[in-house]
C-alpha cells in the first residue's frame, strides 16, 4: 500500500470511528430501553410495584387509556388493585429514540386480563418517555391511548 492511500485510510478511519462508537452506543441504549419497557410490562403482569418502583421516576406523569392521570404513587397503588388481574401485557411494536440523556419510546401494545371477573382486551398506542439520571434509566411520562375497533 502506498504511503498516501495508507495516509487517506488513517484519516478516514480516526474521522469515521467516533461516529461508528457513537451509533453503536445509540443502538445499545436504544435495547436497553427497549428492554426496560419489556420488564415493565411483566412487572404490571405479576402486579410487582417493588420492580416497577425502580423504573419510574419519582416525578412519574401517567395517563392512562382513559384519560385519567395519576403519579408514582397513584399508579403503584392502581396496580395492586384486588379486582385486576392482567395475565400478558405485549408490545406489538415500540421504537425507542435517543436524545442525549432523554428518549422516547412509542408503540402500540396488546393488555388482556380479567377486571371484577369479567374478561378484557386492550389494544392501544403509548408514549413513554425516560430519562438518564446518574446512569439509570428511568420514565418519567407515559401516555396510552386505545386503538378503537381493532
Amino acid at each position: 500500500m502506498s504511503g498516501k492511500l495508507l495516509l487517506l485510510v488513517l484519516v478516514f478511519a480516526t474521522i469515521l470511528a467516533p461516529a461508528l462508537a457513537q451509533q453503536h452506543s445509540a443502538q445499545d441504549e436504544r435495547s436497553r430501553i427497549l428492554a426496560l419497557e419489556n420488564a415493565w410490562n411483566h412487572a404490571e403482569e405479576n402486579k410487582d410495584s417493588v420492580a416497577l418502583d425502580g423504573l419510574l421516576h419519582s416525578t412519574l406523569v401517567y395517563v392512562d387509556y382513559d384519560g385519567s392521570v395519576m403519579n408514582k404513587s397513584e399508579f403503584l397503588a392502581s396496580i395492586k388493585a384486588p379486582d385486576l388481574h392482567p395475565s400478558q401485557i405485549i408490545n406489538d411494536s415500540a421504537v425507542a429514540n435517543v436524545y442525549g440523556d432523554a428518549a422516547v419510546v412509542t408503540g402500540t401494545y396488546t393488555e388482556k386480563g380479567s377486571r371484577r371477573g369479567k374478561a378484557y382486551v386492550r389494544r392501544g398506542r403509548f408514549t413513554d418517555t425516560w430519562i438518564k439520571e446518574n446512569g439509570t434509566w428511568y420514565c418519567v411520562a407515559s401516555q396510552s391511548t386505545l386503538i378503537q375497533g381493532k
